[in-house]
């Protein structure tokens, strides 16, 4: 299950506490003190992840805590390290501090990685108390606590290339016809209920990561249909790529001036992205009719395009990798 958004606790763990010890042997009477130090508590790491592409896992675990550093011991031993506590996200997470919604970290790379909470001193034994005038000290040092924290983390997925549009548009056709990603298909809205990226691979090797998004309706912004919170997936792309249905009844350029409204309300920044509009199902006569009727009111470099026939999409992914 695809989950772009999630709220944790995390907690370091805490330090050790020193040994209070007196060595006594056999021929050795004034031995002194030989407590040792408590071991240090794990901390919390979260690490970007290539494999992963979802935040479902941490869905069902909330209270995220590391192991608490080892007591010491006798014999000057100190006590062992917790284990830090290794969380792995999937690389486009952003962390924010949940009370004051500051960004801690944004793990863009894979391998990307973030200490958020260290792990607490181990305390320190008796040995290291003892003087020229305190031969034998009867005490030590409790273990500092780890620190701890709400995160709320938000996924943005990292794609070239974000297809957006109205449902039943035909986005998730495209997507299946240049990649292997195989989103659901069906003749009714909203069959996209979850983004999708797919590898759109070319001649020479070159390629590029496509996302398809739900489908977004007028007043998205304001919570109709899915709204608008999946537009933070395609935040991090460097094309958007406007899809219309060709065959709808709306005038073309009605339909495009939609999406374009519902991305400025949703971020200026997003909407000034370089933008291809491709106009789908030409395979219909009503698209073809529509798309020479419309076609003056359109951008210019405006592409025909039918995903069931595969026509056009040559064009458009030539489009694509000239502006990326």
């Amino acid at each position: 299950m695809f989950k772009d958004e999630v709220t944790v606790y995390v907690r370091a763990g805490n330090g050790g506490q020193g040994c209070v010890s007196f060595r006594r042997e056999k021929y050795i009477p004034m031995g002194g003190p030989d407590g040792g130090n408590g071991g240090k508590g794990g901390d919390i790491i979260l690490t970007a992840n290539p494999h992963l592409n979802t935040l479902y896992h941490l869905s069902h675990h909330q209270r995220l805590i590391a192991p608490n550093g080892q007591p010491g011991g006798s014999n000057n031993c100190t006590g062992k390290d917790g284990k830090d506590l290794v969380i792995e996200v999937p690389p486009g997470t952003v962390i924010r501090d949940r009370e004051h919604q500051n960004i801690l970290k944004d793990l863009k790379e894979s391998g990307d990685s973030i200490i958020l909470c260290e792990g607490g001193r181990g305390g320190r034994g008796n040995k290291v108390f003892a003087t020229s005038t305190n031969q034998s000290p009867r005490y030590a040092d409790k273990g500092a606590p780890g620190e701890e924290r709400w995160l709320y983390l938000e996924l943005k997925l990292i794609a070239d290339v974000g297809l957006v549009g109205l449902p039943n548009a035909g986005k998730s056709t495209i997507i299946t016809r240049l990649s292997a990603a195989r989103p659901k298909i069906a003749p009714y809205p909203f069959t996209t209920l979850e983004p999708s990226l797919g590898i759109v691979a070319m001649e020479d090797d070159r390629s590029f990561v496509m996302a398809d998004l739900p489908g977004l309706i007028e007043g998205a912004s304001h919570g109709r249909g899915l709204g608008d919170k999946f537009l933070r997936h395609i935040e991090r792309t460097k094309l958007v790529a406007h899809i219309i249905d060709g065959s709808s009844a709306e005038p073309l350029d009605m339909l495009y001036k939609i999406i374009r409204k519902e991305l400025s309300l949703y971020s200026p920044k997003l909407a000034k992205k370089p933008a291809i509009v491709v106009v789908n199902k030409m395979d219909l006569p009503e698209a073809a009719s529509n798309f020479k009727k419309y076609r003056a009111k359109l951008p210019r470099g405006t592409v025909a395009v039918s995903a069931i026939k595969r026509t056009g999409l040559e064009t458009f992914l030539k489009q694509v990798w000239r502006k990326l």
